[in-house]
């Protein structure tokens, strides 16, 4: 049974029954003094606390999609491509990691069936969420997807129309699911554009950590996961060979929560000529090594050089601000990285612009960002320019 399976959670909460039952059936044989009795004792009480904290823990893992596999929990992939080769549709849209076969494949269901409030009826009225593998062309990674696509997309008066575009970030060790579900990217959207107040806009859901269980925090490892390549170039190639997305920098944004806004930081700082915008939702401003990235920055000469790049205070400081434009979102209290919201805003100079969203009061929680997302999306909307260009013409 599957890591998140309905049997796999129903089983355990049944098992973990069964063993608080038969404790208080066994406890009376257990009532003595000597050896027997006391490991009995120790045996049901730990059997029993082990199958109810594992029953706990599945009911949280089928809630968050953490881990989408008994692979990524016991962390047994090695590389990038191997990490994800399991995933999507056992296979029918080709060789994991294999770019011959196309730089987006279609894909599994990857949890979508269990997303609530997504667009139904005719994608033309509603529009559409679909799931999709996006393969690296240099790093040959595979990364699952959700697009969502507006109903404009499939509307007659715009077949030959591109369309801005944003990569949405989940944070870490979070997936796509957390996007659909949790923060409601798909419904939040839908509701936008059906107000008037988004413009019509392809919303790319991804998972920023491409070598699970390892958080590759958006960096290009030296010797390991090519993270930062596959965002700022894999990523903008395949999505721009399969769907009618602006070709021009100004149509590209980045949307992330948590680690995922921290991405969408370093990157569009980064790769100005990729992304020219980021809304950043309770983002760090700075890669740091811990116990979940392990070495990012290698050990050669150049180590502390790759380090200072990936502090966004010191590129601040150090060198030619990018032409982007950045959207933070923080709170005032309930959040720590107030202080540091504070100081990068401070720190913006021109060509790059900073606004921010700051609530009063508010959480490291898809609460809070779910109240800062609609701001988020419509000062995309404003920021981002709607794609001159159209299908047969560069």
């Amino acid at each position: 049974m599957g890591l998140t399976s309905r049997p796999l959670l129903y089983a355990m909460i049944a098992l973990s029954a069964a063993c608080v039952g038969l404790t208080v059936w066994l406890w009376p044989r257990f009532a003595g003094r000597g050896p027997r009795a006391v490991l009995g004792r120790l045996g049901v009480i730990a059997a029993t606390q082990l199958a109810i904290v594992a029953a706990l823990g599945l009911v949280v893992n089928t809630n968050f999609q953490f881990y989408a596999s008994w692979h990524e929990l016991l962390g047994l992939y090695d590389g990038a491509p191997a990490a994800v080769g399991k995933w999507g549709d056992e296979g029918a849209a080709g060789p994991a990691g294999d770019p011959t076969k196309g730089l987006v494949q279609p894909s599994g269901p990857e949890g979508l069936d269990k997303v609530h409030g997504l667009p139904t009826g005719p994608p033309e009225k509603n529009g559409k969420v679909e799931t999709v593998r996006i393969v690296g062309k240099r790093t040959r990674v595979v990364d699952p997807a959700y697009v969502y696509l507006p109903p404009q997309y499939f509307q007659k008066q715009y077949a030959r129309q591109r369309f801005p575009v944003v990569v949405a970030l989940s944070g870490y060790p979070g997936g796509i699911f957390l996007l659909g579900q949790h923060l409601r990217l798909p419904e939040t959207a839908a509701k936008l554009v059906r107000n008037g107040t988004l413009q019509p806009t392809v919303i790319v859901m991804l998972r920023p950590t491409i070598a699970p269980p390892r958080d590759t925090q958006c960096v290009d490892v030296p010797g390991g996961p090519q993270a930062e390549t596959f965002f700022a170039q894999d990523v903008p190639e395949a999505l721009k060979s399969h769907y009618r997305v602006g070709h021009d920098p100004g149509a590209w944004g980045l949307l992330g929560y948590s680690s995922g806004g921290s991405c969408a930081l370093q990157l569009a700082m980064r790769h100005p000529r990729t992304y020219t915008a980021a809304a950043a939702l309770s983002p760090d401003y700075k890669v740091s090594n811990d116990p979940t990235t392990g070495n990012l920055f290698g050990d050669g000469k150049d180590r502390g050089k790759r380090r200072e790049e990936h502090d966004l205070m010191w590129r601040l400081a150090h060198l030619p601000s990018p032409d982007v434009n950045v959207l933070i979102g923080t709170s005032r209290s309930g959040e720590k990285n107030y202080p540091a919201a504070r100081a990068f805003l401070a720190a913006v100079r021109p060509p790059m612009k900073a606004d921010s969203i700051v609530l009063d009061h508010g959480s490291h929680n898809f609460a809070t960002w779910r109240r800062e997302l609609p701001a988020a999306l419509q000062w995309m909307s404003r920021t981002l320019v709607f794609p001159e260009e159209v299908v047969g013409k560069s």
